[in-house]
């Protein structure tokens, strides 16, 4: 008799979440009720699912609402009726207009009016809903007339007093009122909420006509879903046969390519991968995604396959991935298996400036009635609460700010506050707005229509009403189409490579790049900056702890950098036996067998899955659950915790001893959430090969284009100083020169326009199609003349030195732009400069020292270029040692002064301590560390050049300096003030790159526990 329940996805209104809205439905005897979300149908999936696990009759529709006013209640009798909501909504949702008063002509729906919204005459279709309050109404008024046509409505919105009040708050957010603003016509009324069935009839029972009408609509809605059918686009071409026949046809010219005829080894795998693929019917999946990489590649893109479909040899064959399975003895099964109950899907990454090219082409490829991507659901964060709740009950910004920036516990304490504090933490996981998410895409079958209503972002590419979990239940595999800056790097490098050099690389060419020698080398130091995934501070020492000289090393580290591996001990047990392999033994046989190639350690989530098979006895399903609660993708605890008793039983099966089954299963939990697969870790190996390989042998180049995709790990100065450091001439912006990216002629780098802070994107690229037009600027007066550019922009570019080209000194440039431009009228440009003769100013000369460039620098792009940071600390000391002795300094305190380049604030079990990177005055980098006991002696104090005082560790060949006391450095007073109380202002604009992580201290040495012998019993 509940025909308009709503769950907290009808947002900012509803306060129930959906799993515990059943749970209240069965308490109170409900036999059917109605899943109504205000203009979605976000929940009814999973809603349909728990109600017929609860024996209670699911009803699935929409309340339709416009500008906050109810207009209507629509139920889907069946999957056609539901498909004519959705696109009702999309075609008004697409079209940015308010929904009618009344509901259109559907054929399949069942639509409840409220009492005060009811047209005079009613369709078939058509009934009135009339609350329990409103029954007064029947006895004198003309309503009572009209009860053959009307049913119970009784809403649901929250269920307790408190509940009620959340629902006003989140009213008020949405509207962005205060509380106390807040009309009685903008909440819910008091009674929308679930009573028991029999108490809610009972308020009826004068009116058996309504109940019987409310049970006549019940009977009349039969919308059931089959969750076990795939959903897809099933076929590529006309049929399953022609798209195996054509699949198998481009995967044996792939084996061609990639292996040469004669492979017998890979053929047999093909035809193994090719049989389970036309099993599961997903040839039209493969073909989809050929069919996209075809496109790339016809446009010349860059694309990197990675994800568990690298384990494919079908998807290698074609391109799609680049990861020889047998290589790296991936197995297909980790990808797709005939006992796989849950869709594969291909994670494939492009370039952030092509990838809305890609989408483009799938969405006209395959229509838009066709494809969408999956929504998200963003939910209330911590600061968005305080921030949200404080405004409604009226607290000022200030107030705001400090609620949302600090933790509870140093609120202050009042009234306001406390109910801040109690509705906002009710508000934890609750949905605040939908969204797009980030990659997902679905390309269906039927018309998207069918199954959700669509909405447009300003982006342009249509959104599903669901998230990518629900996609997966309801039968989709999605194509993740996702980009990242790191391919920019690649593809970008190797135009300019091409254009700067005449060098055409074929960088999709694999082999000449991933172990080649020169790389390798760069690889086992650790010279990686710039390069995708291993530039960060953590994974160079990494690598240079591992001396990590090859591929397959490589793509162990990709993994044990992951925080499940490392928070587990796992990560330092690796770096202990690659450089110890004589000082363990595999504490089973299970682990030499399977484990073998990294030392008996769970690295990727195929070892957990194989040490389960293979030392548990598990069937492959159970593996299956394993490795997706591993990745994060699993939800129900429950499967999980089933399958670690089934682990359990069938270790005693096998006669393994229980204190060895717990501490395998120990190492398996602690894998939770964070480790790679295999084949991920490999491509990104073949990812950072490229990126190191263009590094290595074009090392300007690369650096102008990491530069361009805007840099990576580290700020735009660090790699600005690696382009300096192969051997770069580092020019600042020229109006003759520069574009709005960072240019390069021949060794000579010219920074971009889009790197001054203050100077207008628009302006920027204005300066260069001029230039292009009209040819190279002549004077500053013929760039007035020829760009519309005011006073203040003429003078960003004279302090960066974008008119040296002059001849004239910067303080003879502003002079003749004052001249100019402070009376200018806009009018007169191009009237005025080109009619009369440009007056010849006699200009007074004014010394200008290199120091006072050099803090202008810092002020428009942060850091100096015309000198190093070095050059303007007032000490001209520079350390007892530089970077290139601390290997040979173990155990020795030294004194260094070096540039903060960045600093990781990470936990440990004493506190938060810090790690730091440098770089010398010779320009090599070095890494630091400051223990809680230090930094509260000798904290950080933003960017800049330090004196540090510490003690040398070598761990596995990777020096670090643990800093006992550090002390900032002063620049010299800033010589462009005469002021004192300026000169050292500018100084405080030099940055730093700060990161910092929550997570659990890492355990010590001496707590990882890990046997290093083989257990006996």
């Amino acid at each position: 008799m509940y025909l308009n329940c709503h769950s907290f996805h009808s947002l900012r209104y509803g306060t129930i979440p959906l799993d515990e809205l059943i749970p209240q439905a069965i308490a109170c005897g409900v036999k059917a009720m109605a899943l109504t979300d205000i203009n979605t149908v976000t929940g009814i999936y999973d809603f349909i699912k728990s109600c017929e696990d609860a024996g209670i009759k699911p009803l699935v529709g929409m309340e339709f609402r416009s500008e906050f006013q109810l207009r209507f209640i629509g139920l889907a009798k069946n999957a056609s009726g539901l498909a004519e909501m959705n696109r009702f909504l999309t075609r008004h949702n697409f079209d940015k207009t308010a929904l009618p008063a009344f509901a259109p002509d559907f054929t399949d729906v069942v639509v409840i009016y409220p009492l005060e919204n009811t047209p005079d005459i009613l369709k078939e279709n058509e009934y009135i809903g009339i609350r329990p309050d409103q029954l007064q109404q029947l006895i004198l008024s003309g309503w009572k007339k009209r009860q053959d046509k009307m049913v119970i409505l009784q809403p649901v919105t929250f269920r307790t007093k408190k509940e009620y009040n959340l629902h006003r708050i989140l009213s008020a957010i949405d509207r962005n009122i205060l509380l106390s603003k807040l009309a009685p016509e903008d909440c819910c009324a008091t009674s929308d909420k679930m009573i028991s069935l029999d108490s809610l009839l009972s308020l009826y029972s004068q009116y058996p006509l309504i109940v019987d009408n409310t049970q006549k609509v019940i009977d009349s809605c039969n919308f059931s879903y089959d969750f076990t059918t795939p959903k897809n686009k099933k076929f590529y071409t006309s049929g399953r046969k022609s798209d195996m026949e054509l699949l198998s046809s481009l995967a044996e010219q792939g084996l061609s390519w990639r292996y040469g005829k004669k492979n017998i080894q890979a053929r047999e795998r093909m035809q193994k991968e090719l049989k389970v693929i036309d099993e599961l019917e997903f040839s039209g999946y493969f073909l989809i995604t050929a069919d996209i990489i075809r496109f790339s590649n016809s446009q010349g893109f860059l694309h990197i396959g990675r994800g568990s479909g690298a384990n494919s040899i079908v998807a290698y064959c074609l391109g799609i991935t680049d990861i020889c399975p047998l290589e790296l003895d991936l197995y297909f099964e980790r990808f797709l298996n005939v006992n796989r109950k849950s869709p594969p899907d291909f994670d494939i990454d492009w370039s952030w400036k092509e990838r809305d090219i890609i989408l483009e082409y799938i969405f006209k490829r395959y229509t838009y009635e066709h494809v969408a991507f999956c929504g998200t659901n963003v939910e209330f964060k911590y600061r968005s609460i305080f921030r949200e709740v404080g405004k409604v009950f009226g607290l000022p910004k200030e107030e705001l700010d400090m609620l949302a920036k600090n933790p509870m516990k140093f609120h202050q304490s009042n009234n306001i506050v406390k109910f801040v504090q109690e509705y906002g933490m009710m508000l934890e996981k609750y949905p605040n707005q939908r969204s797009m998410h980030s990659c997902g895409i679905i390309i269906s079958e039927e018309p998207i229509t069918n199954y959700t209503p669509l909405e447009m972002p300003p982006k342009g590419f249509p959104i599903a009403l669901f998230d990518m979990h629900v996609a997966e239940d309801i039968g989709f595999e999605k194509f993740d189409i996702l980009s990242q800056r790191g391919i920019g790097h690649i593809d970008e490098s190797v135009k300019i490579i091409e254009r700067n050099r005449g060098i055409r690389i074929n960088i999709r060419d694999t082999t000449i790049s991933k172990n080649e020698e020169t790389a390798n080398k760069y690889l086992a130091e650790g010279k990686t900056i710039g390069c995708f995934y291993i530039e960060s501070p953590a994974m160079r020492g990494l690598l240079r702890r591992l001396k990590c000289d090859n591929y397959k090393t490589l793509v162990a580290a990709s993994s044990i950098i992951r925080p499940g591996v490392a928070q587990s001990g796992m990560m330092k047990e690796y770096i202990f036996r690659h450089n110890h392999p004589s000082k363990f033994e595999y504490f089973h046989p299970v682990f030499e067998q399977q484990l073998g190639e990294t030392y008996g350690i769970m690295v990727y989530q195929e070892d957990v899955i194989k040490i389960a098979l293979h030392y548990g006895g598990l069937p492959a399903a159970d593996g299956d659950i394993l490795r997706r609660a591993m990745s994060g993708k699993g939800r129900s605890k429950s499967a999980l915790q089933k399958v670690k008793d089934n682990f359990f039983a069938c270790c005693a099966v096998k006669g393994h001893p229980v204190a060895l089954s717990e501490e395998i299963y120990r190492q398996i939990e602690s894998f939770a959430g964070y480790s790679f697969c295999k084949a991920h870790s490999a491509s990104y190996a073949v990812e950072s090969y490229q990126s190191l390989y263009l590094k290595v042998h074009f090392p300007i180049d690369f650096m102008v284009a990491v530069i361009n995709n805007q840099g990576g790990f580290y700020r735009l100065e660090i790699y600005v100083h690696e382009a300096r450091m192969a051997g770069a001439v580092i020019h600042n912006p020229c109006v003759n020169k520069s574009v709005f990216e960072t240019t390069l002629y021949g060794n000579d780098v010219y920074l971009g326009f889009m790197h001054l802070m203050s100077l207008d994107s628009k302006m920027a690229q204005f300066i260069e199609a001029d230039r292009e037009r009209n040819g190279e600027f002549k004077s500053l007066e013929d760039f007035i003349n020829r760009i519309p550019m005011g006073i203040e922009s003429v003078k960003i570019l004279i302090f960066i030195g974008a008119f040296r080209f002059t001849g004239k000194t910067k303080n003879q440039l502003l002079v003749i732009a004052s001249l100019l431009l402070n009376n200018f009228k806009p009018e007169n440009r191009g009237l005025m400069l080109l009619q009369e003769p440009v007056k010849e100013y006699k200009l007074p000369t004014l010394e200008r020292s290199v120091f006072e460039d050099a803090f202008d620098e810092i002020e428009l792009l942060s850091f100096p270029i015309s000198c190093t940071v070095f050059d303007l600390l007032q000490t001209k000391h520079r350390g007892d040692i530089k970077v290139r002795d601390l290997v040979n300094c173990h155990k020795k305190q030294v004194r260094m002064l070096a540039y903060l380049i960045s600093t990781k604030q990470v936990p440990t079990k004493r506190g938060n301590m810090y790690f730091g990177t440098w770089i010398d005055n010779e320009g090599a980098y070095f890494d630091t560390a400051h223990f809680p006991d230090s930094l509260a002696v000798h904290p950080f104090q933003g960017g800049g050049c330090y004196l540090l005082l510490g003690t040398v560790e070598i761990d596995y060949h990777f020096p670090t300096i643990t800093v006992h006391k550090m002390a900032k450095m002063p620049f010299m007073p800033d010589p462009r003030y005469m002021d004192t109380n300026n000169q050292f202002k500018t100084q405080q604009l030099i940055k730093e790159d700060v990161s910092s992580t929550d997570r659990q201290p890492y355990p010590q040495e001496h707590e990882i526990d890990l046997p290093r012998h083989r257990m006996k019993f």
